[in-house]
């Protein structure tokens, strides 16, 4: 039985293709594809730039469907609504072993290392599946991205009233934002995008807000922080300058955590970095107990997915839309796309 896909076929070259609707393997579950989210792996993919990436490749895991099929998937019932965790793992390395399946080292991340849920049916491994929990189509695509800010301010051990810088605005730093300040962070959000500033301070509520571009960074930060500077550092811009810049803004003690990622090599001054004794970690992917704490965030309503989404399209139109997402003058946030109505293939 044939089903719609749209392959990203090399940088910059979207087709829509008809491929093969799976079929029930054991351990495994199918999914009808209802909500599919857009992220910057997404756009970094379709531009080239994304590390560990080969094409022809379907892309997309931030998803939510409907539940088609399961094999030893105990508790979930056909025709609910479901997400799931879109980092497949081997359970059997170091990594695995320790708890730690999100940096597993055989991972297979779907839409990056195998084909995603730009199509109308995925199959996934039953052991990714997460309930909906009574939550929209919408919201649950959007647990996956939050999950990752929810993972980086995890491994950052945010405490009460200290200050948080997130450097990088987009759908990602805006998620560790919200988890920083559910952490009880002051949180300072720092990007070179003026609408995206906006938006943190309007829609999130963050306190406080600076353009990169515009004047002196470190002594903004110092008022702020009444000279003491950030405890705690997060990059979700994945820019090497970005990364690079922010070793300096650290108090002493702090903790930097890196969510972005880039192909190219991390510079810093030793001697600084020493004489702070500070903490530099890596954060990859999500976990399961992120999502729950995604889930519970939002059933309290300390997270509004919706305010994320700016953008709303169908499947159909996805490959005439793409394209005007990496422009900043588009404004969007967050892209949601939805496979609500049949369409015939352009490519067979």
């Amino acid at each position: 039985m044939k089903m719609n896909t749209l392959v990203c076929s090399k940088p910059g070259e979207f087709n829509y293709i008809s491929g093969e609707k799976p079929l029930l393997q054991p351990g495994q579950a199918i999914i009808k594809i209802k909500r599919i989210g857009i992220c910057g792996t997404d756009l970094h993919a379709f531009e080239g730039t994304q590390p560990y990436f080969e094409y022809p490749r379907i892309l997309g895991h931030e998803l939510a469907g409907e539940l088609m099929a399961f094999d030893d998937a105990p508790g979930f019932e056909i025709g609910e609504a479901v997400t799931f965790i879109p980092y497949f793992y081997c359970g059997k390395c170091i990594a695995c072993r320790n708890g730690k399946p999100n940096a597993c080292v055989k991972i297979k991340v779907c839409g990056v290392h195998q084909d995603g849920g730009m199509a109308e049916y995925i199959s996934v491994p039953s052991y990714s599946l997460i309930h909906g929990e009574g939550l929209s189509f919408d919201a649950l695509a959007l647990i996956e991205p939050l999950a990752i800010g929810a993972h980086g301010v995890r491994r950052a051990g945010i405490t009460k009233d200290e200050f948080v810088l997130v450097i990088g605005a987009g759908p990602i730093g805006l998620g560790t934002m919200e988890f920083a300040r559910i952490a009880g962070g002051k949180v300072i959000a720092m990007d070179t995008n003026k609408d995206r500033l906006r938006f943190c301070k309007r829609k999130l509520k963050v306190g406080h807000t600076i353009n990169a571009l515009d004047g002196n960074v470190t002594e903004q930060l110092e008022s702020i922080t009444n000279g003491d500077m950030p405890t705690v550092v997060i990059d979700a811009t994945g820019n090497l300058k970005a990364i690079n810049n922010a070793f300096q803004y650290m108090a002493h003690g702090a903790r930097y955590v890196l969510i972005g990622l880039q192909k190219g090599d991390i510079c810093f001054s030793h001697p600084e970095f020493h004489k702070r004794e500070a903490t530099l970690m890596s954060s990859r992917n999500a976990t399961r107990e992120d999502f729950e704490h995604v889930i519970s965030s939002m059933k309290k309503r300390l997270v509004d997915p919706t305010t994320y989404i700016t953008h709303r399209v169908q499947f159909d139109q996805v490959k005439d839309e793409f394209e005007e997402w990496l422009s900043p003058a588009s404004g969007v946030i967050k892209a949601i796309v939805e496979i609500e109505r049949p369409f015939s293939c352009l490519q067979t």
